[in-house]
Formats: structure tokens, C-alpha cells, sequence
């Protein structure tokens, strides 16, 4: 968790352990003080360009969105959108996806998107993969009771890593399509920049819907 190791060294606290104190440094997000309302907040995690959570966050007015990215450079188009489509109820969280528990409380997000994360197929990145074990554990935390996790790829390999770890972690998997285009999700479905590119190289888009149970 090498974000929150950072901001610890710049603030000058002496840390003997800087991974323990990593993980237990906290700067938790006010909901209420960030949206000025106490409606429900869902989390994208990898936003990118930024074009799922405009569209999302038009559609739904309210609801509260964060939006994480790890790329500053990116966020900064994503933001630049935002403000461009005058949406008042997102915001950005430029961090990696490890530290969310650094910054957004236990049981406090409703839903969490994972669109088209990279598989990561290599058996030494395990870890790394947005739906491997350590990454479901700080789902579990942070979502509330019922909570759901909502994911897209164009990976079957990915899809059906996902599909095994979610169950192994008490999720209830629902809404699963392996061709969502042509299926009945596909009408509600925001289509991102990613999946127009796949879908139109004749790829078919996998989604499952993972209820905390």
C-alpha cells in the first residue's frame, strides 16, 4: 500500500514498519460532507477516460459516485469530462485500488463496477487481479450487507477466474451472460470505450452481477 506509506513519510510521522502502518493509516471520505446528501454511493474502480461513470451518473442523479483511477493523467480527462457534462454527483479518487480502505469506510458503498480490468493471466500476478482473494477481501469491508459487484470483460479466461473466487468468497453469483450484447441485459447496458472496441472486433462481452451474501 505504498500510497498511504507516502502521504505517512510526507507528513513526517515516524513509521518502524511502514507496510503495518500502510495499512492502518486512515483518511476516510465523508460522504455527506463530500456529496452535501446521504444518498447511496457506488464505486468504480479503474474508471479510465471516465465514460461509464458520466453516463451512469446522468442516468441516476441519486446516487452518489467515486471513481478510482490510478493514472494521473488519465483521471484528469475523466475529471475534465465531468465538469464539461456539469454532473455535480461524482468524484475521483487518483490511488490504487489496494489502498481503498485507507479512504472509504466499512459497509458504505452499495455497489462496485469492474469494467474491463486487465486479466492479468500470468500465474505470478495473481495478486494483482482485481477479483483475486486479496482484492475480495477489502470488498467484503467495504461494501454494505446485500452489496453487489457488477463486472464486465472481454476475457473468458478472466470471466471464469472471477466467476470461481467470488463463490469461494460468499458471493451469490447472479446475471451471468457470456454474449451480453445479445442478451436481455444488454438493453440498460453502458457500453464504454473498451467494450465498442471489442464488441466491434466481433468479441463477445462477459457480466455477472455478485451479490454479497
Amino acid at each position: 500500500m505504498q500510497e498511504c506509506a507516502d502521504i505517512l513519510i510526507a507528513r513526517g510521522r515516524p513509521c518502524l514498519n511502514l507496510k503495518e502502518a500502510a495499512e492502518n493509516y486512515r483518511a476516510l471520505i465523508d460522504a455527506f460532507q463530500t456529496f452535501g446528501n446521504n444518498n447511496p454511493v457506488h464505486l468504480e474502480i479503474g474508471c479510465g477516460n471516465g465514460g461509464f461513470i458520466r453516463e451512469i451518473a446522468r442516468r441516476n442523479p441519486e446516487i452518489n459516485f467515486l471513481a478510482v483511477e490510478v493514472c494521473s493523467n488519465v483521471v484528469l480527462t475523466a475529471m475534465e469530462g465531468v465538469k464539461e457534462a456539469g454532473l455535480t454527483n461524482i468524484r475521483f479518487l487518483n490511488i490504487p485500488a489496494e489502498t481503498l480502505p485507507c479512504y472509504i469506510g466499512e459497509k458504505s458503498i452499495e455497489t462496485i463496477y469492474l469494467n474491463f480490468s486487465t486479466p492479468l493471466p500470468e500465474k505470478g500476478r495473481e495478486k494483482q487481479r482485481l477479483t483475486s482473494p486479496r482484492f475480495l477481501t477489502i470488498y467484503r469491508k467495504l461494501l454494505k450487507d446485500g452489496g453487489t459487484v457488477i463486472q464486465k470483460t472481454d476475457s473468458e479466461q478472466f470471466f471464469d477466474y472471477s466467476l470461481e473466487k467470488f463463490e469461494e468468497h460468499g458471493f451469490t453469483v447472479s446475471e451471468v451472460t457470456r454474449d451480453l450484447h445479445h442478451s436481455k441485459y444488454a438493453e440498460d447496458n453502458i457500453v464504454t470505450e473498451y467494450e465498442a472496441q471489442f464488441a466491434g472486433q466481433g468479441l463477445p462481452i462477459y457480466r455477472a452481477k455478485f451479490v454479497l451474501s
